[in-house]
């Protein structure tokens, strides 16, 4: 292949950053996606290192989780009301001020598990307030609509390439010096992305003033979201695929010592194509050259990750084990992406805050709940017999979703 047609289409996969707004917000957040992935290994570690206790490990990953749950909602209507850049900066600090906290107790040798539980509550609320602003922000940053999907790819990769070289990073930290200074990393690492969001020059928008009250405007998102069908049904086959499929993950260290006899090692390379399929997938959705068709682009990847599945529970070779963590993990990041970029496209901006909280609900708000449901699900019939029957329920999902958006077209 000619030199030229290599950079022309390395240029076409990176078009969005053309866009002065996102360049600048690729380069902060990449910086604070690190130290996101150092705290979130030092976190793990801190917990077990006090208590020994793999259901406290569980029960700090719940309290960050849970208040997306019942806070995103009511986010989506404060980030319709208020500026987003400006939210997005308040969220960016209080990450800051939290990592800075937790980054002081362990220095000061003062930490305790109840600290741990209260300041994961706390991050999981900046969380449900975090991720509704970013979701809704995107439009602000890119000036044309085709290029969305490119920026939602492009910030799927660089977070999945976060994941691969936070943890390895965190790791060699915390042998060194220890859990603190990983999050006092953390919370300088925050200084890049706000850095960014104040360097952005967005166009002036007029903030409508609001005559409903708080809830009627809750109440109204919801409406819209559920009578506009696209909407309706991506938002359902999104919150199977979390609660069904993305948590799968909790269960490699079964998979890696009970069905295929090996150890850390092998466990280490289940995760490791996990996240190189959802890097691949990114890269394959950001090459995308328009957003049509995206209906049948998220048909494509429920099916193939419920194949995935089928083969993964059936597997006892390493290889092939291999291959359909990777294939199970390209299929999700292309339902998540091209959910996302489905969603966006057709929302009205003045209820986009709204929407995309519902998103984030259904993303993230279902996950706790799928962990605990194939934990105790594993442990009655077995991983292999688990991820079989999640299999079967993720091609029927897939199956549902197509017929519906046949019968809508």
């Amino acid at each position: 292949m000619p030199l030229a047609k290599i950079i022309t289409g390395f240029k076409f996969t990176f078009r969005s950053l053309k866009y002065r707004n996102y360049r600048l917000f690729f380069t902060g957040q990449s910086v604070s996606l690190i130290g996101m992935w150092v705290q979130n290994v030092a976190m793990g570690w801190l917990v077990y290192r006090l208590t020994s206790s793999a259901t406290l490990l569980g029960v700090v990953g719940f309290a960050e989780t849970i208040p997306i749950l019942f806070l995103t909602p009511f986010a989506g209507v404060l980030v319709d009301r208020w500026n987003r850049r400006h939210i997005f900066i308040a969220t960016q600090l209080l990450f800051m001020i939290q990592a800075f906290i937790m980054s002081f107790l362990i220095l000061t040798d003062m930490i305790q598990i109840w600290h741990i539980i209260t300041l994961s509550v706390f991050l999981g609320m900046i969380n449900a307030i975090d991720a509704t602003t970013r979701q809704s922000f995107w439009m602000e940053m890119i000036e044309d609509k085709e290029d969305l999907g490119n920026a939602i790819a492009l910030n799927s990769s660089m977070y999945n390439s976060a994941r691969l070289v936070g943890p390895v990073f965190g790791g060699i930290v915390i042998a060194a010096v220890g859990e603190g200074i990983c999050f006092l990393l953390n919370g300088i690492s925050y200084i890049a992305i706000i850095i960014a969001l104040l360097a952005m020059r967005l166009s002036p928008k007029v903030q409508e003033a609001r005559k409903t009250n708080f809830m009627r405007e809750l109440k109204e998102g919801i409406k819209y979201a559920s009578g506009i069908l696209p909407i309706r049904y991506t938002l359902l086959l999104l919150a199977l695929i979390s609660f069904i499929a993305n948590p799968y993950l909790v269960l490699m260290p079964v998979v890696a010592k009970e069905v295929l006899g090996r150890g850390s090692q092998v466990l280490g390379w289940l995760v490791g194509c996990s996240g190189l399929g959802a890097l691949i997938g990114a890269i394959f959705i950001a090459s995308q050259k328009s957003n049509r068709n995206l209906d049948n682009f998220i048909f494509g990847g429920a099916f193939i990750t419920g194949i995935g599945f089928i083969i993964f529970s059936i597997s006892k070779l390493l290889l092939l084990s291999l291959i359909s963590v990777f294939v199970i993990s390209f299929g999700i990041m292309l339902i998540i992406a091209f959910c996302n970029i489905l969603i966006q496209t057709v929302v009205d901006d003045d209820k986009r805050g709204r929407v995309m909280a519902l998103h984030v609900l259904a993303l993230m708000g279902m996950t706790p709940f799928g962990n605990l449901m194939l934990g105790s699900l594993s442990s009655r019939i077995g991983a292999p017999h688990t991820f079989f029957i999640v299999g079967i329920i993720v091609v029927l999902g897939a199956l549902a979703y197509r017929q519906k958006f046949l019968l809508f077209h």
